[in-house]
């Protein structure tokens, strides 16, 4: 009896906590999956319960930052009467706050932002999580249009947020401002900008932009 109660207490929640804190605090990651199970006190089968290796659980964390930032969206029971681009607008605040809970692993876990393109299997989950969410906004947005030339494309609008979402990951990893305040104004323009295009009023946005990135960048 002591052996499944035991068992019932680990969850993938649990295993992903217990991966997070390991590398962390040996700047490494787990040698082996025995290993791994064996110091955290759990047995092999119950970490491939959830996960088939290291690789399925590092794809995991991104994609728990993705369903917890629409489980607590979804939690704001005013969240349903926002516009599409106050939904966008809360979805990148919401993540990035997340994210900053656990910068520390994010920084470790991406290798200082130099391989980032490296990185695209292990954030393959979060990319498909963000694309239909943005997905989901569009076709909000065309079911209430008549004419075919003012819809949007759902794969471009949702490629284009997926985009959006690596250039603010990078720049978040970069910000050293105090609470992170650049990254809130670059999430403003970003989403500003990327809705503006959408509704062909985009330039003086773009310019805006362009010149905030320009300061940021070069000044």
């Amino acid at each position: 009896m002591a052996t499944k109660a035991n068992t019932a207490k680990i969850t993938d929640d649990k295993i992903i906590e217990s991966y997070m804190n390991y590398v962390l605090e040996h700047e490494h990651h787990p040698k082996s999956i025995y290993k791994f199970c064996k110091e955290n006190k759990f047995k092999e089968e119950e970490f491939y319960k959830y996960f088939g290796s290291f690789e399925a659980l590092q794809s995991s964390i991104w994609n728990k930052f993705h369903t917890n930032t629409i489980a607590v969206l979804n939690k704001n029971k005013e969240y349903g009467g926002f516009s599409n681009k106050d939904k966008m607008l809360s979805y990148f605040y919401t993540i990035f706050e997340l994210l900053t809970l656990n910068r520390s692993y994010v920084l470790f876990t991406l290798d200082g932002s130099k391989k980032m393109m490296d990185k695209l299997a292990e954030l393959k989950h979060i990319r498909k999580g963000i694309k239909e969410f943005a997905s989901e906004l569009v076709e909000e947005a065309n079911a209430e249009k008549t004419l075919k030339i003012t819809k949007q494309s759902p794969k471009i609008f949702s490629e284009g947020a997926w985009v959006q979402f690596m250039f603010l990951l990078k720049f978040w990893m970069d910000d050293s401002s105090p609470a992170f305040e650049k990254t809130d104004l670059a999430i403003e323009k970003s989403v500003t900008t990327i809705f503006d295009v959408f509704d062909n009023t985009p330039l003086d946005s773009i310019i805006d932009f362009g010149k905030f990135l320009y300061k940021e960048n070069f000044a």
